[in-house]
């Protein structure tokens, strides 16, 4: 397993589980600091290291009416304020090459969204920044096509690597996680992470709006966790029924602390203590 650092304290591909949470959109500067704030805190007392996760826009909405997010400029901005206030690395996504140069200025890993993770331009752009590039598989491909996708990040030179699973379409409105694909895919040498809340998706179901079943966020979660992964990516909300995005699969914040106390307990015996 390659190691892949984000920061002296955050690698990838180490025995611990490393937590990315945060709000699916950045919904305003002082919102990302406090639940970044409450997130960050919450995973020094179980001890995960720990990545802030937000988009500055979600360009792939099901309706053009929903809220995309502040956009780059003023997203950017606020996620410098994020790692200004609270010392963490930053992860967002980026939907064009032309994108990749700023993003990189101020997030520590960038994300390639799921439906975008065989555009070869954006994968190398965002592999040629040195930044860690984070792919999550899309929901049409097999676990082990992610090998083409890691081979246009190391092609460039930057073997800083991880991929992302958050679920394969599964009829209409659907989607299921299929626990062999964690083994696989770390078959390929790359740290792999579990996208539990967006693996929980109805995709298009809601009527012009994503829906989502957020009551089954835990056994996923520990599914997964159980299964090896690297890494648990959570959609977090204070409230996530006024949440501006993806509202129906984001785990409630004052459920995040014992979930993760759990998924420790469940990676410890995964990966023994030397």
């Amino acid at each position: 397993m390659t190691l892949v650092p984000v920061t002296d304290t955050v690698v990838f591909g180490r025995r611990e589980l490393v937590l990315i949470a945060g709000p699916c959109v950045i919904e305003s500067p002082a919102h990302v600091i406090e639940l970044g704030r409450a997130i960050a805190a919450i995973a020094a007392r179980v001890g995960m290291p720990y990545v802030f996760k937000a988009s500055f826009d979600k360009a792939n909405r099901t309706s053009a009416s929903s809220f995309r997010g502040p956009g780059l400029d003023a997203g950017l901005k606020a996620l410098q304020g994020v790692k200004d206030a609270l010392g963490v690395p930053v992860l967002t996504d980026l939907h064009d090459a032309s994108q990749a140069p700023a993003v990189a200025n101020v997030a520590d890993v960038l994300q390639i969204p799921a439906f975008l993770s065989r555009q070869t331009d954006l994968i190398t752009a965002a592999a040629q920044t040195g930044r860690v590039v984070n792919i999550k598989k899309g929901q049409f491909l097999a676990p082990l096509d992610m090998r083409h996708a890691i081979a246009k990040v190391t092609a460039t030179g930057n073997q800083r690597v991880c991929i992302t699973e958050r679920g394969f379409s599964f009829g209409y409105n659907n989607l299921v996680v299929d626990m062999r694909a964690f083994p696989m895919m770390r078959a390929l040498g790359a740290p792999v992470i579990f996208d539990v809340t967006h693996s929980l998706q109805l995709p298009g179901g809601g009527d012009g709006v994503t829906a989502g079943l957020a009551e089954y966020i835990e056994p996923l979660a520990c599914a997964g966790v159980g299964a090896g992964v690297d890494g648990v990516f959570l959609e977090v909300h204070e409230d996530p029924a006024r949440a501006r995005s993806d509202a129906q699969n984001a785990l409630r914040l004052d459920l995040l602390e014992p979930l993760l106390r759990r998924l420790v307990q469940i990676n410890d015996i995964v990966k023994p203590h030397a």
